[in-house]
């Protein structure tokens, strides 16, 4: 599934953080967001997914327009995301929050209820790809911030989504599980997810993404491949302050 947007707008105080920005995320491709800090990439993904009301514009979902996006609705439209401060539910196990998603069960339920065979071995699955299956009786609140990363990464595959919004999911760790994280987000483009990724690491962008906008003061300054997008000089001024 695509999505894009249509002169997206979003402002606080009169300062347009995201300036109407026309942007497409295509099934089957890693689409790269970067740009300086405050540049509006966290806000344009915060408005697309519901966090913050639009202002003017459009997100189109396939073929279907919203000029409003809630947070309630976004699941349902096929959408997940990760978040630069991990929003895990810190007071129950690594496992309880991936069982909490496969069964789309409620907090209360996850604790009380017995869970299938299937889920348990697909949780292990998937917590064994990030690494985490020696810590899934760990409380989130008791991982590192690195691991709260990981665990963030494997909720958002526990979605089976078609457009993932992974915003600096490589922050905090280990090259080797950099190695691991970079191929989950190869394996979902290549089952036909859009993957939209937000992240400084240029070698990184260069490395894994399709196609690349960078943002600067809201707006988009330059689109294409990684290479044609990283070589302009508005580009390498904003971002690199050069």
């Amino acid at each position: 599934m695509n999505l894009r947007t249509h002169q997206l707008t979003k402002s606080f105080g009169g300062v347009h953080a995201v300036d109407g920005v026309d942007a497409r995320f295509e099934a089957g491709k890693i689409t790269a967001l970067v740009g300086p800090n405050g540049s509006g990439k966290t806000t344009l993904i915060n408005t697309i997914t519901g966090l913050y009301s639009i202002d003017n514009g459009t997100v189109i979902i396939g073929e279907v327009r919203h000029a409003k996006m809630r947070p309630s609705m976004v699941a349902s439209l096929g959408i997940t995301r990760t978040f630069q401060n991990s929003r895990l539910i810190q007071q129950i196990s690594a496992l309880d929050n991936i069982l909490l998603v496969l069964t789309k069960r409620n907090v209360f339920a996850a604790l009380f209820e017995r869970h299938g065979k299937r889920h348990l071995a697909e949780a292990e699955t998937i917590l064994r790809k990030v690494g985490l299956w020696e810590k899934r009786d760990e409380h989130a609140e008791n991982l590192s911030y690195g691991q709260r990363k990981l665990l963030e990464v494997a909720r958002a595959v526990s979605t089976k989504a078609k457009i993932y919004f992974f915003d600096e999911p490589f922050a905090g760790l280990f090259p080797e599980m950099v190695k691991t994280v970079s191929g989950i987000l190869r394996e979902l483009r290549d089952r036909g997810a859009a993957v939209v990724l937000v992240e400084h690491d240029m070698a990184l962008i260069r490395e894994i993404a399709d196609y690349c906008y960078c943002m600067d003061s809201g707006k988009v300054i330059a689109e294409g491949t990684p290479e044609e997008v990283l070589q302009q000089s508005n580009v390498i001024e904003a971002y690199l302050g050069k």
